[in-house]
């Protein structure tokens, strides 16, 4: 196989490609016993590509989505995945054909009238995967609303999910017990005041702007939750049903919002914060990369950000140029609390040494070559690298998906 040749390389060789079965797009990324768990913004459902051996990446299993619906995030765990359903918003041409509207408005208020027009599944499903390749339907957790966003899943009782529910404007936090996978319950409910519009709650949303929860990740007794344009909030979880707010924290503005991965990395007291770029050519301003200390959790305190890429002018290059997603340190996965792996759309995927946190220096980088073929549906889209999920494995090999261009497997020279 010819690998597609990158734009650009330092401290990063791409080893691997694969085009997905012919579904290039891609979102969330999970690598577990030897295959590629790939979520599809687009293309209506997930596939599963054999990795085992990463250089040349084997057999694609597709599994669709149920009518309407779209599985854009997932996890994995032991014998378990979960995938999300929920309203497949971009097939909505007519609300969502500028994506502006998505990142800029609420949600609820944006498809309110759509239950109206057609049905969709809503919620989480549970498949068995003791055969990688093949997965098996086991479990259902239904929910009325527009159903879930991503999830955070690593083994134990609970998960945890970002939900849009009916009567509240936008995603809130919910936790799930898992006791039984095969019958999911929602147990539990956090959400931003002013989010419960069905209460008689008063949005406290700025116009252009969303309060919605992109996902949380746990550590602890402590969810880390990214509110887009909410900010940040540290909940104490110890009572699932009942999470309880620590700290809530939000510097948009005056910075641009978009508030969306936090990674904690505990023992050293710290949590990396990425923002994530939603528009073209910086129309949402510069996004940055953030290092808190979180010492003392009532207080967090920003004490560095990361540098940004400037090879080129990535501005001026089209696309979203800046952060999206950060490698978060699964158990199983490659795990560190110095080398950060992020993307960073049309600047591709990046490395981190946050030795010093006061100073993150960038220490590798890959820009993958332009998609080439356009899986993304919606209409003026530039034909540019946009790097969406990272997920780097027990061997330090870097798993990367685009919007358009397929999987990478990166080997980091570090």
């Amino acid at each position: 196989m010819t690998l597609p040749p990158p734009d650009f390389a330092r401290n990063m060789k791409l080893v691997g490609h694969s085009d997905i079965g012919g579904r290039g797009d891609g979102l969330q990324l999970m690598v577990h016993r030897g295959y590629a768990y790939v979520a599809h913004p687009w293309s209506q459902g997930f596939s599963i590509v054999d990795v085992r051996d990463p250089r040349n990446p084997g057999g694609t299993t597709y599994v669709p989505a149920a009518p309407n619906t779209w599985n854009i995030h997932l996890q994995t765990h032991d014998d378990l995945l979960l995938v999300i359903n929920a309203l497949d918003l971009f097939a909505d041409v007519e609300t969502f054909a500028d994506e502006k509207t998505y990142y800029t408005k609420s949600v609820g208020e944006s498809v309110a009238g759509a239950r109206t027009k057609r049905a969709w599944t809503a919620g989480m499903t549970v498949y068995d995967i003791s055969k990688p390749d093949k997965p098996r339907k086991i479990g259902q957790l239904d929910v009325d609303g527009v159903g879930f966003h991503r999830l955070w899943y690593v083994g134990g009782r609970y998960a945890y999910a970002s939900a849009l529910l009916d009567g509240f404007t936008d995603y809130i936090f919910v936790t799930i017990d898992m006791a039984d996978p095969t019958r999911p319950e929602l147990v539990g409910r956090w959400w931003l005041p002013g989010m419960n519009k069905a209460a008689g709650e008063v949005s406290a949303t700025p116009e252009g702007k969303r309060h919605a929860l992109h996902h949380a990740l746990v550590a602890g007794d402590t969810a880390y939750a990214c509110w887009r344009d909410g900010g940040l909030t540290l909940l104490d979880i110890k009572d699932h049903a009942a999470p309880k707010l620590i700290k809530h924290h939000n510097w948009c503005p005056p910075y641009g919002g978009g508030t969306h991965s936090a990674l904690p990395l505990a023992e050293r007291g710290l949590l990396v914060v990425a923002d994530e770029a939603v528009l073209d050519n910086e129309a949402d301003g510069r996004k940055h990369t953030w290092v808190f200390d979180i010492r003392e959790p009532s207080n967090p305190i920003s004490i560095s950000t990361f540098p940004i890429p400037d090879e080129i002018d990535y501005a001026k290059k089209g696309g979203h140029f800046g952060p999206h997603n950060l490698h978060e340190n699964r158990p199983g996965s490659f795990v560190s609390d110095t080398l950060i792996f992020a993307t960073w759309q049309n600047a591709g995927i990046r490395a981190f040494d946050i030795s010093d946190p006061y100073r993150p220096v960038e220490t590798g980088a890959l820009v993958p070559a332009a998609p080439r073929t356009m899986t993304d549906k919606r209409p003026g889209r530039p034909r540019v690298i946009q790097s969406a999920d990272v997920f780097v494995d027990a061997q330090g090999l870097i798993y990367a998906t685009d919007y358009n261009a397929g999987l990478e497997i990166i080997e980091y020279g570090g």
